[in-house]
């Protein structure tokens, strides 16, 4: 009501303005306006906001009605009392679908739950394999320059030269890689729009977080072989094929 309010009448108090609600028939009545609450999402917490309005159920009859009751106890232990309470007022209404807010939310959670958790185990797949994948290309990718670490520690050169030129290398093709996979990833992510909720699908701490994992792992795959290579006697590692 609050979002409905602020299209209509702006920065206007709207208390004791009138309105008119087309959409509920041509002898829908002029509503006098006693009070304003918050937005609310009304059906699904991803569905598009609405306007929403409440107003006495004497003033036009529904065929069904919502009735809810805020509680400081489980509400599910008081859903007797309040049975017999609507039948009090009227024994021939039926009272069925008692739920707690918490069910209702559960409820819609676990239609999208299935799906996030086999996109979920397929992305975990997916960074494993990445994670495996350039671990093995970068450590095989070092391992075959022993013979060439073992001649420019021969010539003088020192470990840290020798350590911080192959982490330079490596680091240039993890950021061409990282960089041609976020571009891809951007494109393909608004696939999965539908599915998420309070999270866009450009969120930049999923992006920042892979890229850090992939970018570690790429690194330590050149570190390693590398520092195991430096260990090698220079004559050991000019033999080497």
């Amino acid at each position: 009501m609050d979002a409905a309010l602020r299209q209509r009448f702006g920065n206007e108090d709207p208390v004791g303005k009138r309105l008119h609600l087309g959409g509920m028939g041509s002898s829908s009545p002029w509503l006098t306006i006693v009070g304003v609450v918050a937005h609310i999402h009304y059906g699904a917490l991803d569905a598009p906001s609405r306007v929403q309005v409440y107003w006495p159920e004497a003033q036009p009859p529904s065929n069904t009605m919502s009735l809810a009751v805020r509680t400081s106890v489980n509400p599910l232990t008081l859903s007797s009392g309040v049975r017999q309470q609507i039948l009090a007022v009227d024994p021939n209404q039926p009272v069925y679908q008692i739920r707690s807010m918490e069910q209702l939310r559960s409820d819609w959670l676990s239609q999208r739950f299935l799906a996030l958790l086999l996109v979920g185990l397929f992305a975990a797949l997916a960074l494993t394999l990445a994670v495996v994948g350039i671990y093995g290309v970068m450590s095989y990718a070092v391992a075959r320059r022993t013979h060439e670490i073992g001649i420019r520690i021969a010539l003088g050169a020192q470990h840290g030269d020798v350590m911080g030129m192959i982490l330079s290398q490596g680091g240039i093709l993890v950021a061409i890689g990282l960089g041609a996979g976020i571009v891809a990833a951007l494109g393909l992510t608004r696939l999965m729009t539908a599915l998420l909720y309070g999270v866009t699908p450009t969120d930049p701490l999923a992006y920042l977080g892979a890229a850090v994992v992939l970018a570690l792992v790429a690194l330590l795959a050149c570190w390693i072989p590398a520092r195991r290579a430096m260990r090698v006697d220079p004559m050991v590692a000019l033999r080497y094929e």
